[in-house]
């Protein structure tokens, strides 16, 4: 077969291990709640002792099974071996660079600082509510978000009653610091 048909990686697989997933901005530390170091360091432990030795099982199984080539349980365990290898290096990455911040050290306080729940009103009045977390651990349908999105930029810092800008596609909008919340210590 012509070389320019074959896929040959010349780097392995390390380059495609943040693909598809959130970067952290150069130069910056990768804040996490004790919470969500203990969700990431779950899911590694997971996928270390749990899902790879069960998909390794598959693999050499379907590998006793003669022709490699049409086998489906083979191709596919390789594929999904690849893919918890890639998760295993990028989970192993951001836990040795993770920096645990507890958030219930603020508790009582009014100032907008990482682990807050914020509760903020727009011009128009109408209020949100989010809470600033780690960019792995971020989840917008819980209202979360990570402490490098423009929201948390715009707040971190403010004060109850403050007034903050918040640039959006729309343009510069107001928002004031309507409420601060910390998780209270579990010490």
């Amino acid at each position: 077969m012509n070389k320019a048909f074959t896929r040959e990686s010349e780097g392995g697989d390390e380059d495609d291990d943040d693909v598809s997933l959130p970067a952290l901005p150069q130069g910056t530390k990768n804040y996490v709640t004790p919470g969500g170091y203990a969700r990431l360091r779950e899911e590694l432990i997971s996928l270390l002792d749990v899902e790879r030795p069960k998909v390794v099982e598959v693999v050499s199984w379907a590998a006793k099974n003669g022709d490699r080539s049409e086998n489906g349980d083979y191709l596919y365990g390789k594929k999904r071996l690849r893919e918890i290898d890639r998760r295993i290096r990028f989970l192993t990455k951001r836990l040795d660079i993770a920096e645990v911040v507890d958030p219930s050290v603020h508790h009582g306080r009014d100032q907008v600082f990482f682990g807050a729940t914020v509760t903020y009103a727009n011009e128009r009045g109408e209020e949100r509510t989010i809470t600033i977390k780690g960019i792995d651990e971020a989840d917008s349908s819980q209202g979360e978000v990570s402490w490098i999105a423009p929201i948390s930029r715009a707040l971190l810092k403010a004060k109850v009653g403050d007034e903050v800008n918040l640039v959006t596609p729309a343009g510069v909008e107001k928002i004031e610091v309507v409420e601060v919340e910390y998780p209270a210590s579990t010490a």
